[in-house]
């Protein structure tokens, strides 16, 4: 590149650095960067334009040299394959070269309107933010058929980062832009910006000398900004500190590509945990050349990771008791088979499970239930070596993993009885909860783990088989698995063949209970699936539900769901009792979801009832999003196009991911009823849920509160900032006619409130 035109790519540079860091108008920095590339250039024909992508359209927002009506036409296109050269580059997230508009296949759609304006050939090279997520596209136009050289390459990439980076940091001085409007003079802006933004933003040299510091107070800062200037990073900071800025500056200057990475720095605050981004660029110091420097961004993540390993914890840990849950007990399970199978010694599973828990809770409420089950722990825990396991996988089931337990089966079977034994001695002493006293007491299945014996689900399902032997021989008890006795297989198969015939029967109905915001609106409703037993009743679905997933037929109780809810929807559109965010939320299982025919099966249904799919709401675990999580987006994200939203069930009590939501098509996390319950009475429940709702909306992700049952309870909810709840506070699930009375009696209540 000659001396003249490198004068004018520098001057370029400066003029458009300066709009970026003054916050000015998106618009006039892409013209200024098209109005660039043109004057550089070699061929003085070009002409150049810049779209920007929103949801999967993309939009013109500069084309200076460009016919207006060229760009009104294909304004809004939707990108893919053969999508002229912009919709393809963007589609694919890498450069497009048409030398030829008239031949290409690409434009067989759009070379009409092309050749109209004289455009002839047209290269085009996506813009991406610095985590390779599509922004827009830049494109070069001739009105002739010409294919670029090397230099126009470089020269179009060093444009399109200059364009990612401008949009990337306009976006985030929006944020601001009240505040700057308040200031008068151009000066002020600037210095009022750079005061309150929330990261420091640093300007260093090749050598790691800071230039130039940028925004946030200086408690996020090493030094002030007085001792930071014109000093080396290696002559202020500690030496490990300095060694790895130096490291991450060299890497930045060495791709030519932003770095972003998380590291720990001792600043006038304290310790704080910082999301550094790295991005290379041409800065200009008074007299001096323009050469490469870093720009570096530092944002205070400390809340956020400390929030994170608290959510993370409940990955792995049963809040009530902090016992290690079925997550890490699996984990440790597998591990525990896998040496197992090395040293061809014993292991022993213990499945505990205490006998009638369920009368404590039913006559003396579910607090006094947690605290019989936490000073149980306590017992527990002082009979169980440190190297075993005990965990707590639900209710009032506890497990206990005895890694080595001997040399052979005889040996094993002699020692696991030794530990059933100590365990049931601390049922021994009576349970004391306020001023009552409880003896109760507990049922022991043992499975031993041995080279045969080696599959992890079969393990845990022989304990709980063998727990189940100790229960129907009374309790208080413990039972060793015999592979002779298959008895909760039998009642397993008996149960899928009364399933099938309910099906037939049209004894599965889908119950309702509606989500109320903070200020009383019905915002939507859950439909839970309910067995109308002709001989045994109303079945809860935890009953059925297992079995139907095990023998493939959740799909058609899926079904059956999903038509009340149609006709439901139908029903309340037709009295005009609901508004156009109202939504159904119906359950979808890890099975249901890994079938390739869940998308045909929800629309095959909803298209009968004429239902759109934005009305309905997927409800999955966080289990699903830790399984396969490429194939899990993919559905995802196909599924959102359709129009369908997610929501994450019984949040915090699975595989909590919160740290990756952000990457999935999340709309709603719903909060389980377990920390609800314990909001009034256990600080770290309070604690989680005021955490899970914090994180989830600065991600821009609605939350709802389940199993409220108490006025207090949604009052401290409310404070907290809850957007919705669901529970017995409001209504019990109803079948489909009672809830269609519920809502319009609900709606006359409230109007005639409100009035």
């Amino acid at each position: 590149m000659d001396s003249e035109r490198q004068h004018s790519l520098l001057a370029h540079q400066k003029n458009i650095l300066s709009k970026i860091a003054l916050g000015e108008s998106l618009n006039e920095i892409f013209d200024d960067i098209c109005l660039a590339i043109e004057e550089i250039i070699d061929d003085k024909a070009a002409k150049c334009s810049i779209l920007s992508l929103d949801g999967k359209q993309l939009f013109h927002c500069a084309a200076p040299s460009i016919d207006p009506e060229y760009s009104a036409i294909i304004n809004g296109v939707h990108i893919g394959e053969a999508v002229g050269s912009c919709g393809t580059a963007a589609h694919r997230n890498s450069r497009v070269i048409v030398e030829n508009i008239e031949t290409s296949p690409l434009w067989q759609n759009f070379k009409e309107v092309a050749l109209k304006f004289n455009l002839k050939s047209c290269w085009s090279t996506p813009i991406t933010s610095s985590q390779s997520e599509v922004l827009g596209s830049f494109a070069i136009y001739h009105d002739h058929p010409k294919r670029p050289s090397k230099k126009d390459l470089e020269l179009i990439d060093y444009f399109v980062n200059f364009s990612s980076i401008a949009l990337e940091k306009l976006q985030h001085l929006n944020k601001v832009e009240n505040l700057i409007n308040d200031l008068e003079i151009s000066n002020k802006k600037l210095n009022a910006f750079t005061k309150v933004m929330p990261d420091p933003a640093l300007i260093l040299s090749e050598e790691g000398v800071y230039l130039d510091v940028y925004g946030s107070s200086e408690d996020l800062l090493a030094y002030s900004t007085k001792q930071l200037i014109n000093k080396n990073v290696n002559d202020i900071l500690p030496k490990k500190y300095a060694s790895a800025i130096m490291k991450t500056l060299k890497k930045t200057l060495a791709s030519n590509e932003v770095q972003v990475f998380e590291y720990e720095l001792e600043v006038q605050k304290g310790l704080v945990i910082f999301e550094g981004r790295t991005t290379p660029i041409i800065y200009e110091q008074p007299g001096e050349k323009p050469k490469k420097h870093i720009l570096w961004v530092s944002r205070d993540i400390t809340l956020r990771k400390k929030a994170e390993k608290e959510i993370e914890k409940l990955a792995y840990y049963d809040p009530l008791t902090n016992l290690p849950n079925r997550r890490l007990l699996t984990e440790r399970l597998t591990r525990c088979v896998e040496r197992i199978k090395r040293s061809q010694k014993t292991g022993a599973l213990l499945f505990l499970d205490v006998d009638n828990f369920k009368r404590i809770n039913d006559s003396l409420g579910h607090s006094a239930g947690d605290e019989l089950l936490i000073e149980m722990t306590k017992r527990l825990s002082s009979v169980v070596r440190a190297s075993d396991t005990l965990a707590r996988i639900g209710g009032d089931e506890f497990v206990i993993l005895l890694e080595y337990i001997g040399e052979n089966n005889e040996h094993a079977t002699d020692e696991a009885a030794v530990v059933a034994q100590k365990l049931q001695r601390v049922f021994y002493e009576k349970f004391q909860i306020g001023a009552l006293a409880f003896q109760v007491s507990g049922s022991i299945g043992i499975c031993l783990i041995e080279n045969i014996n080696s599959s992890v689900e079969n393990i845990l399902k022989f304990a709980d088989t063998a727990m189940y032997r100790a229960k129907v021989k009374g309790g208080n008890g413990y039972s060793f698995y015999d592979s002779r006795l298959q008895t909760l297989l039998e009642k397993q198969t008996e149960l899928e063949t009364d399933i099938i015939r309910a099906i037939d029967s049209n004894e599965f109905c889908a119950y309702f209970q509606p989500q109320v915001d903070v200020k009383g609106k019905i915002t939507g409703c859950e439909a839970l699936i309910r067995w109308n037993h002709p001989i045994k009743g109303l079945i809860a679905p935890n009953e059925f539900i297992p079995i139907a997933e095990q023998f493939g037929l959740i799909q058609k109780l899926q079904n059956i769901v999903l038509q009340d809810i149609c006709r439901l929807m139908n029903q309340l559109t037709h009295l005009d009792i609901i508004d156009s965010e109202f939504n159904l939320s119906i359950n979808i299982s890890q099975n249901q979801f890994n079938s390739s025919t869940l998308k045909t099966e929800l629309l095959n249904i909803i298209n009968n009832f004429k239902v759109t799919p934005s009305r309905i709401k997927l409800e999955i675990t966080e289990s699903m999003l830790a399984h396969d999580p490429l194939h899990t987006l993919q559905q995802m994200e196909e599924l959102k196009a359709l129009g369908f939203s997610f929501s994450i069930d019984d949040f915090g009590t699975g595989y909590s991911c919160l740290s990756h939501l952000h990457a999935y098509p999340v709309k709603e996390l719903k909060v389980d009823k377990s920390f609800i319950d314990n909001i009034l009475n256990n600080t770290s429940g309070l604690s989680i849920v005021e955490t899970i709702i914090n994180l989830a909306k600065n991600l821009d992700i609605t939350v709802v509160a389940e199993g409220v049952e108490t006025q207090q309870q949604f009052d401290i909810l409310k404070e907290m900032e809850i957007d919705a709840i669901q529970g017995y506070l409001i209504a019990k699930p109803m079948p489909f006619k009672q809830y269609l009375e519920w809502q319009k009696q609900y709606l006359i209540q409230s109007s005639a409130t409100n009035k």
